[in-house]
């Protein structure tokens, strides 16, 4: 089975290379995407906003369905959630499952933070004061070193632009939740009240939430246990 990796803000595709070693022994097809304005020597991101970025994940569902791929398992990690919840309003048909890296999908007109410290069209990352102690779970010196040395700003756009969904098939898509720094009691308990954010949640027709505890950057802290716990959802090729 074809599996498409969305990173979240500050990532690049090859952040998810320590996370794929299971899912490619198990005979998958791993496509990790560097998403526009995240490349190496990235353009400058005027202009590029979060449907430039769901377009551009349109645009490898399209090419893999193109190419006789079956429906892909969709993966997006933080504000890839966003990403990966626009592609499938936009080809519900074309992804057999969505799975969410300690993320949730959101409704339509939010917006993924238009919190975040920006230096023009850019969200660098930003000091580690600003991310609550969960976040930071297991996320040690060494690992935030490296964290920094990786990251890539995020284009402006991506952070602070609507997400815009039209289309209600994509609440048939079965969807895996990997919750990591909030239990899966904060999310069953949302959706029972009937909490606004849960609202997408709620109307999912299958949903699972899976527990893996450690920060909100699993491919860094737990890595090999991510790639295992995506491994579970989607099951074998």
């Amino acid at each position: 089975m074809d599996i498409v990796l969305i990173p979240g803000f500050w990532l690049d595709g090859d952040s998810w290379s320590t996370v794929t070693p299971p899912l490619a022994a198990a005979g998958h097809r791993v496509h990790p995407l560097t998403l526009p304005g995240k490349e190496a020597e990235p353009p400058p991101h005027a202009g590029i906003g979060l449907q430039t970025h769901v377009d551009a994940v349109v645009a490898e569902l399209d090419a893999l369905s193109a190419a006789g791929a079956e429906p892909v398992v969709l993966v997006g990690h933080s504000g890839g959630a966003a990403i990966a919840w626009g592609a499938a309003d936009a080809r519900p048909d074309l992804i057999a499952r969505l799975v969410f890296v300690d993320s949730f999908p959101l409704g339509d007109g939010s917006v993924v933070n238009d919190e975040l410290p920006t230096v023009g069209d850019s969200v660098p990352l930003p000091d580690w004061e600003v991310f609550e102690e969960a976040d930071l779970r297991d996320l040690d010196e060494e690992l935030r070193s490296r964290f920094r040395a990786i990251a890539v700003a995020e284009p402006a756009g991506v952070a602070r632009d609507p997400l815009r969904l039209s289309n209600e098939a994509r609440f048939r898509i079965p969807a895996t939740i990997l919750a990591c720094e909030f239990p899966a009691s904060d999310l069953e308990g949302a959706i029972d009240r009937g909490a606004p954010w849960a609202d997408e949640l709620a109307r999912l027709d299958s949903l699972e939430v899976v527990e893996l505890p450690t920060g909100h950057w699993p491919q860094l802290t737990r890595p090999v246990a991510l790639g295992e716990s995506i491994l579970a959802a989607v099951g074998p090729a």
